[in-house]
């Protein structure tokens, strides 16, 4: 009987070679990476039975990146995280059961084995995995989008000298945020709407007694709590449209604070003038 393939992905060269040394033992052929670039030159070159990640591997959720295209190009593999926080266990559970199990670290060799063993025995479901492009994603969370970027802005501390109600430190984020996930073909037919929304924007912050530097931040906080929504529904998206759709995203987002600027530094310019 052929040996169980196992490819062990960790950014820590001694776990790496403490590992592979273990699952040699054990009788499994053993593969390593220590990179996200690594791993996926190998689930591309090569067939594995098991794949053990750590979540973390150069930026946080790194792994979900590589269980993910694992799935889709491996389906039938075992896929497993090794995380050092317990309680992420339920978010785990949470990502569509695409991850068949996880570890917490430090983890006995004998613990480790035996669940590798019981997954590989286990019965499972076939795994039909459904994506969504990136801006597919985005808009089904828009509302949780919202709440989480209003949270962060309230506590940023210079935004937040700025005393507003909720609707009008929301003011036009949700609108913004359906500009921003339209589709391509939409583009130049819904190029005025997003200017004039964007400029009015910027108009309503400067009556607001926003500076420039806040306008800046909110967008950051934006870009940041889109991107954490990326990260959670990793497993979701259409990896193989995720870099173009990323870019368009951003330039999306980036054209909208430019509409908003202008509006905001046009009664400066006339006083100026």
């Amino acid at each position: 009987m052929a040996a169980t393939r196992l490819l062990f992905v960790d950014d820590e060269a001694a776990l790496r070679s403490m590992w592979s040394a273990i699952f040699s033992v054990e009788g499994f052929s053993v593969k390593v990476a220590a990179t996200v670039a690594e791993a996926l030159s190998l689930i591309t070159s090569e067939k594995f039975d098991v794949l053990i990640a750590d979540l973390n591997i150069g930026e946080a959720g790194d792994g979900f990146t590589i269980v993910s295209a694992m799935r889709r190009m491996q389906p039938n593999a075992v896929t497993i995280i090794l995380t050092g926080y317990p309680a992420f266990q339920a978010a785990l559970r949470a990502i569509h059961e695409q991850v068949d199990d996880f570890l917490v670290k430090p983890a006995e060799p004998k613990e480790v084995v035996e669940l590798i063993r019981q997954n590989l025995t286990r019965a499972r479901k076939p795994g039909r995995i459904l994506t969504q492009r990136l801006n597919e994603v985005i808009a089904s969370n828009r509302d949780g989008i919202v709440e989480n970027w209003y949270r962060a802005v309230e506590e940023d501390p210079d935004i937040r000298t700025i005393s507003l109600p909720r609707e009008e430190r929301v003011d036009d984020l949700p609108q913004v945020l359906d500009e921003l996930v339209r589709p391509v073909n939409m583009e130049k037919s819904a190029r005025p709407r997003s200017r004039s929304a964007a400029a009015k924007h910027g108009e309503k912050r400067k009556q607001q007694g926003y500076t420039v530097n806040m306008l800046l931040e909110e967008t950051r906080i934006l870009h940041r709590v889109v991107a954490s929504c990326m990260q959670q529904n990793l497993l979701q998206i259409d990896i193989s449209n995720l870099i173009p759709d990323l870019v368009e995203i951003h330039d999306r987002m980036h054209a909208m604070l430019q509409y908003s600027l202008d509006a905001f530094l046009h009664d400066d310019v006339k006083q100026a003038a």
